[in-house]
C-alpha cells in the first residue's frame, strides 16, 4: 500500500513553533489538523460538539479523489478495511429493471477504486483517532466567541471563558459557519429546491454497486454498499416545509416514497421502521467567490462551499481545500495575505466546477428536462478531478 506523501516540513526560522487554531471537527477541520501536525505545527482544535459527531449521519459515497487525500492523511489501510469498494454505476428503471451500466471513472488514480462506500460515523472515528495520535490540542463542547487580529496574530476567546493566541485560525465550522459571519463573508447558503431522505440499512445480497433510479414517486432512488454488511439508501425529492413533517413520521414518509422502486428497495423498505434512523436535510448551494479569508482567518470545507450530493464530491472538496492549505502553509516562511489569496486562487476553478456541475444536475431533474446531456457532464467533471488538486 502506498504511504502518506510527507509534506515539506516549515523552514526554519527562529525557535518558536507556529499556532493554529482549527474551529470545527469534521472532514476538513479534521484532515488540516492531521496534516499541520505531521510538520510539526502546534495545532489546537475546538468542536462545538459534545461527542465530536462521531454517530452522525448513516453513509458516504467517497470517490477516487476523496480517497487520495485519505491516503495522504495515513489512514487509507483503515478506510478500505473498513468500506465497500466498487467500480460502476447503474441506471434503472424504478421497477428495478437495469438499463445500463457504465464505468467509474478513477479520479484518484488507477491505483484507487473509483468509489468507496462507506457508513459515515466510522470515518468519522477514523479520523478522530488519527487527530488523537497526532497530538493535538482537543477541546470538545467549544466554540470560538471572539477574535481579535492584530499585526501579529489571533487572540480567541473561547465558550468556556479561556483564552488562546495563534498565528492563523482555520474556520472549519460547517456550512452555517459563524466564523464567516463573524469576519465579515456575506455569502449564506441557498437551498436548491431538492430535500434528500437517508437511512442506513443491512445490504441485501447480490447489491455490489450503487444503482440509480430516475422517475417513480422521487427524482432520485439510489443507495450505496457502505461494507460488507451495510448500505445506505436514499430518495431525493422536491424540498418540503420542515414544519410540515413531523419527525415521528419520518420512516412513514420515506417508506411510502420508496415504495414506488422495485428491485433491491422492497428489501430495503422492510428495515425502514425507526423514524429516529432516518435523516431528512434540504440540498443547499454555497459558494464564496471572493477570498476565503480575512486577515489572519481563513475559510475550509463546508465554510467555503458546499453543493448537492449528486456527484458525491461534498467530502472530496473539503478534504482537498485541507491538503492545498496545508502543503502551503507548511512550505512558506510567511503566513501572509499572498499565501491564503494563492490557496483561494487555487481552489475556486476546480470547486466552481463541482458546484456548477452538481447544481446543474438537480435544476434538470426539477425543471423536467428529459434530453439534458447527463453523461457528458458528467465525464467532463469527473475526468477534470483526475487532475492533482
Amino acid at each position: 500500500m502506498t504511504d502518506p506523501r510527507p509534506l515539506p516540513q516549515p523552514p526554519a526560522g527562529g525557535t518558536r513553533t507556529r499556532a493554529v487554531l482549527v474551529i470545527g471537527g469534521g472532514a476538513s477541520g479534521n484532515a488540516v489538523t492531521i496534516l499541520l501536525r505531521r510538520a510539526g505545527i502546534a495545532v489546537d482544535l475546538v468542536e462545538a460538539k459534545p461527542d465530536w459527531n462521531a454517530a452522525t449521519g448513516s453513509g458516504i459515497t467517497l470517490q477516487g479523489n476523496a480517497l487520495r487525500v485519505l491516503r495522504e492523511l495515513g489512514v487509507w489501510d483503515q478506510v478500505s478495511a473498513s468500506g465497500f469498494a466498487f467500480g460502476s454505476l447503474g441506471v434503472t428503471a424504478p421497477d428495478g429493471t437495469v438499463l445500463f451500466v457504465a464505468d467509474d471513472i478513477q479520479t484518484g488514480g488507477p491505483d484507487l477504486p473509483a468509489t468507496l462506500g462507506m457508513r459515515r460515523p466510522r470515518l468519522q472515528r477514523i479520523l478522530i483517532d488519527a487527530v488523537r495520535a497526532s497530538g493535538a490540542g482537543i477541546r470538545l463542547g467549544t466554540t470560538a466567541e471572539t477574535l481579535d487580529e492584530d499585526a501579529d496574530g489571533v487572540s480567541v476567546r473561547f465558550s468556556d471563558g479561556t483564552e488562546g493566541r495563534y498565528d492563523l485560525v482555520i474556520a472549519a465550522d460547517g456550512l452555517n459557519s459563524a466564523t464567516r459571519a463573524a469576519i465579515g463573508i456575506a455569502d449564506k447558503p441557498e437551498p436548491t429546491g431538492m430535500a434528500i431522505w437517508r437511512i442506513a440499512a443491512p445490504r441485501p445480497e447480490g447489491l455490489e454497486r450503487t444503482d440509480l433510479a430516475t422517475g417513480g414517486p422521487a427524482y432520485i432512488a439510489g443507495y450505496c454498499p457502505t461494507s460488507e454488511d451495510t448500505i445506505y439508501a436514499y430518495l431525493v425529492e422536491a424540498n418540503r416545509e420542515r414544519a410540515s413533517i413531523p419527525p415521528e413520521s419520518y420512516a412513514d414518509e420515506m417508506r411510502r416514497l420508496a415504495q414506488g422502486y422495485g428491485g433491491f428497495w422492497p428489501e430495503i423498505v422492510k428495515h425502514i421502521e425507526d423514524p429516529a434512523q432516518v435523516n431528512y436535510t434540504w440540498f443547499h448551494r454555497l459558494l464564496v467567490e471572493g477570498p476565503w479569508h480575512r486577515g489572519r482567518v481563513v475559510l475550509v470545507g463546508d465554510a467555503a462551499h458546499c453543493c448537492p450530493p449528486t456527484f458525491a464530491q461534498g467530502a472530496a472538496m473539503s478534504l482537498e481545500d485541507a491538503l492545498v492549505l496545508a502543503e502551503l502553509l507548511t512550505s512558506r516562511d510567511d503566513w501572509d495575505d499572498q499565501l491564503l489569496t494563492e490557496y483561494h486562487d487555487r481552489r475556486l476553478p476546480r470547486v466552481s466546477m463541482v458546484v456548477d456541475a452538481s447544481c446543474q444536475l438537480g435544476q434538470w431533474h426539477l425543471d423536467g428536462v428529459r434530453d439534458a446531456d447527463v453523461p457528458g457532464l458528467t465525464y467532463r467533471t469527473l475526468n477534470a478531478l483526475k487532475e492533482l488538486p
